[in-house]
């Protein structure tokens, strides 16, 4: 199912951001969580990011 705004998922593992991620583009979570993962090996902002949108995005209940 596709959303049409970015919310944190009801089904979350940490924070809802990767699964609300996939909702709202119509991927599967394990798929964006698996790229998150993966990203992380890079350098860069990865994890303020995450922890950013956990704080930006509302929460979908």
């Amino acid at each position: 199912m596709t959303t049409t705004t970015l919310t944190r998922s009801d089904h979350r593992m940490i924070g809802g951001v990767c699964a609300g991620l996939a909702e709202r583009f119509g991927w599967k979570p394990r798929n964006v969580r698996i790229l998150f993962v993966l990203s992380c090996i890079l350098p860069g902002p990865q994890f303020l990011i995450y922890i950013a949108l956990w704080i930006i995005l509302p929460s979908r209940y």
